[in-house]
């Protein structure tokens, strides 16, 4: 969003700022969405993951924009549905998946991916008529698996996802039609992403009726470096063309972005209602706390949201700068929405606006300190 758009934003909204609000721009998640979309590679499908933001709003604008979605949960699948998602449209993959949501996505006709060996036995003596997917744990010989704020998704570290010894020891691979595998998170290395695409389809020849392969997602918006989307759809193009060849048959690529479809085009916007001095640092206390912008609550050293202040009437201040901390209004101690950032001297009823706020944010809100989920606004 142009910050000549953030300001029209702020004066819009400043009559609901007594309470803070979320306000994305639909224009960035679509033109996110098309990035995916225009991939070259033609048998593809885009799974929106919904643990990022499951808003019926923010579901309906990635279903116009052409996008299916992947879910983890029984309410997610529920909320997908009643937006309009058909069932072919669903992917389903979680971990430690109980008996009854087996059953349910089965009746459902949903495709699913299996964790572990245990789901797999069950499964396939439940439902030998169905075939699944798996998530695969594998090692990669060029990079080590990355950890980062949200834990390990691949390698020795991760509790993800079937080992290569595992996969070896599965009876039944002629049950199997697709292969799954999340190599992290807020990764804009597409060397690292294809390498470890490379090793999964290296023990691909196992499965005789595979169907799919799903990369998952892990696209990174956290950096001073755009994700390369045009390099990226160019090596997914090739590898999945090579490997399509190879198997003599069509294979499809699915992907589940989740974060970067939304992240950029979502906004935090609170008011200010109190400002301290601690030895030179701005504490400016604001109309908000962590529980509803919760992700430096979770990442305290890690999560990246540029930061702006304007004055009531939607200008942005930009004097000299003071290092300050944006703090909650409640009594908890770590109630933050920033750690560390650079602003210029504020006043009482001057609004702060938190970026990257679209996705994994207003999804996160928690009702432990008892304050509302912040209304979401799309423009």
């Amino acid at each position: 969003m142009l910050i000549d758009n953030l300001k029209d934003c702020v004066k819009k909204n400043y009559k609901d700022i007594k309470n803070p609000v979320y306000v994305y721009n639909k224009d960035v998640i679509i033109k996110t969405c098309q990035h995916f979309t225009e991939i070259p590679y033609k048998n593809k499908s885009i799974h929106f993951a919904t643990m990022a933001n499951c808003n019926p709003d923010f579901l309906q604008i990635i279903k116009q924009a052409g996008l299916d979605v992947f879910v983890n949960s029984q309410l997610h699948l529920e909320e997908v549905k009643n937006v309009g998602f058909t069932n072919s449209q669903i992917i389903f993959t979680a971990s430690s998946i109980s008996k009854e949501m087996m059953e349910c996505v089965y009746r459902e006709g949903i495709q699913i991916n299996l964790d572990s060996l245990t789901q797999l036995e069950f499964w396939v003596n439940k439902y030998p008529d169905r075939n699944i997917g798996i998530r695969c744990n594998i090692e990669n010989k060029f990079h080590r698996p990355k950890t980062g704020r949200a834990g390990s998704f691949i390698g020795e570290n991760s509790r993800l996802g079937l080992t290569e010894d595992e996969i070896n020891s599965i009876k039944t691979k002629e049950q199997i039609n697709g292969l799954h595998i999340y190599v992290g998170t807020d990764i804009i290395d597409i060397d690292y992403f294809t390498s470890f695409y490379e090793s999964l389809i290296a023990i691909s020849d196992q499965f005789p009726n595979l169907e799919y392969l799903d990369f998952g997602g892990g696209f990174g918006i956290d950096t001073k470096n755009n994700f390369d989307f045009e390099l990226y759809g160019k090596k997914i193009t090739e590898i999945m063309n090579r490997f399509s060849a190879k198997r003599n048959k069509s294979i499809k690529l699915i992907l589940e972005p989740g974060r970067i479809i939304g992240g950029e085009a979502g906004f935090f916007i609170c008011k200010v209602t109190d400002i301290k001095f601690r030895n030179g640092t701005q504490y400016i206390g604001v109309n908000a706390s962590s529980t509803q912008f919760p992700r430096p609550l979770l990442y305290p050293n890690e999560s990246n949201h540029p930061t702006y202040l304007f004055d009531k009437s939607g200008n942005l201040k930009n004097t000299k700068e003071k290092d300050t901390k944006i703090n909650g209004c409640s009594t908890y101690s770590r109630d933050f929405l920033s750690h560390k950032t650079s602003l210029s001297e504020a006043k009482i009823d001057d609004i702060i606006v938190l970026g990257n706020a679209g996705s994994y944010c207003s999804s996160m809100y928690t009702e432990f300190l008892g304050f509302k989920k912040p209304k979401e606004i799309f423009i």
